[in-house]
């Protein structure tokens, strides 16, 4: 099972670094099975890593269990996010950039589309906390106690899911609303979903069926 984790914490990587959602050493993701996380090593860009890079610590001590590079700086973050949700089985931290300018220059992101209902939820802002350490953690898993995203003023994106695929769709899904927010007060003026509409997405067996696709992986 710890084979299988970590090819996919490469596919997942590799994919953080072709979407443009993390540059060079930046972001880091992780996921968990039993009291084993795997996670990224510090200092690395996702397209250099292999599944052999990606180290496993205890849940409980955050003590390596298995690699012997050094596990990412933020990974008392990603262990908080486990202890806080037993649903948590992946996190994923990135610094998507149209998210990064808007959330810095004051702007909130919310649902313009169905898929961002379905799939996200609503995403808190959280003013700018230093990486790594526990100033961060604490910011952060306070907020992860009842949402499955984060926004991080001056620095990145947290998403948590089921599974990899489940915090990946949701960290692109958050970008591709910052793109429409964007294009949209270019040309004119955003129409953000009002509560009735976002109450019927949530309603939809449509969309019921496929978070139960996403939660299986």
């Amino acid at each position: 099972m710890g084979k299988r984790l970590k090819q996919e914490l490469v596919r997942y990587g590799k994919k953080i670094i072709e979407k443009g959602l993390a540059v060079g050493p930046g972001g880091n993701i992780s996921a968990r099975k039993g009291n084993t996380v795997y996670l990224s090593p510090s200092g690395y860009s996702f397209d250099e890593l292999n599944e052999d890079d990606y180290v496993g610590v205890d849940l409980k001590t955050g003590k390596l269990t298995e690699g012997t590079l050094k596990p990412t700086c933020e990974v008392s973050m990603h262990l908080g996010c486990y202890l806080t949700r037993e649903d948590i089985s992946a996190v994923i931290h990135t610094h998507p950039p149209l998210v990064i300018g808007l959330i810095n220059a004051g702007t909130k992101i919310r649902a313009m589309f169905p898929d961002f209902v379905a799939l996200v939820g609503e995403v808190p802002v959280i003013d700018y906390v230093i990486p790594a350490g526990e100033k961060i953690r604490k910011a952060v898993t306070k907020v992860i106690k009842r949402y499955d995203a984060v926004l991080l003023k001056n620095h990145g994106l947290v998403t948590v899911g089921n599974n990899l695929k489940e915090a990946f769709y949701r960290t692109e899904i958050i970008e591709e609303a910052a793109r429409i927010l964007i294009v949209s007060r270019i040309f004119g003026k955003p129409r953000f979903l009002k509560k009735k509409e976002i109450e019927g997405i949530k309603n939809l067996k449509a969309e019921d069926y496929r978070r139960m696709l996403l939660k299986k992986g």
